[in-house]
């Protein structure tokens, strides 16, 4: 009784699991559809951009710069024992730009701004003015979505480039303080070891890491049922998402190498 308790309990949320991915598949099917040919509203996306955009550089740049300081704590013991300073700039530069930076950013960026966008757009459903769009034949897909996707994609890259860069810099600070590596050693140390397509990998993950975030933000936002209720679930399950997708994808292409 209890086993055949315990496997309707998995086939019910499979099957669940299974309804959320569809549907997020369709709402990007239908964002790809609205994007050709591109026609986005030049104001809502200019807000979306500074609100999800400007807005984030300060938790980011905090973020960015104790992520680079922790690289070269946790490089130190191994720095002094094996006296290898010139490879301190190394180990810091390429976990941060590779691997660290950008999930930490997007991990970041998911519970700031996914959130939001996803407490935006159920407050919307659930207050029916989804609703009286379409009722003014206006495409809520073309007019509110694809503004918010492209939005969170292009400004995630961007803080991600503005994060590797305070992270490289707070790397450099602490490898001072804690190691007495000068300036100079670092940052050649940056220069002989590091390539473009270390921070390009980054980059690749970032867009990846955006589009994850923005199409599941807006797809439990878009789905929302039961009120004020159900908006906090969604909110919740937006951020779930969004964490598992930016793991699955950070380990796909790390696996691909690209």
């Amino acid at each position: 009784m209890i086993g055949e308790r315990a496997i309707n309990a998995v086939g019910t949320r499979a099957v669940a699991v299974s309804r959320e991915i569809g549907g997020i598949t369709i709402l990007f099917a239908q964002i790809l559809r609205a994007l050709l040919p591109p026609r986005l509203d030049g104001r809502e996306l200019v807000k979306n951009l500074h609100k999800m955009g400007n807005r984030s550089v300060p938790i980011v740049a905090l973020t960015a710069f104790f992520t680079g300081g922790l690289m070269v704590v946790q490089a130190a013991p191994f720095v002094q024992r094996l006296q290898a300073t010139s490879l301190a700039g190394w180990a810091a530069g390429y976990a941060v730009l590779r691997e660290v930076g950008p999930i930490l950013i997007a991990l970041m960026f998911s519970g700031r701004v996914g959130a939001n966008n996803t407490a935006e757009l159920g407050t919307m459903t659930v207050t029916e003015q989804l609703d009286g769009l379409r009722a003014l034949a206006i495409d809520p897909i073309r007019y509110l979505i694809v503004p918010r996707v492209v939005a969170m994609m292009v400004m995630l890259v961007c803080l991600t480039c503005i994060g590797d860069l305070i992270a490289l810099a707070g790397a450099m600070l602490v490898a001072k303080g804690v190691l007495d590596i000068e300036f100079g050693i670092m940052y050649a140390s940056f220069v002989e070891n590091l390539s473009p397509a270390d921070f390009l990998h980054g980059i690749y993950k970032s867009i990846a890491f955006g589009l994850s975030i923005a199409v599941t933000s807006c797809y439990f936002g878009v789905t929302v049922r039961g009120g004020a209720v159900g908006v906090g679930r969604a909110v919740n399950a937006a951020v779930v998402a969004a964490a598992v997708s930016i793991m699955l994808l950070d380990f796909f292409l790390t696996y691909l190498n690209v």
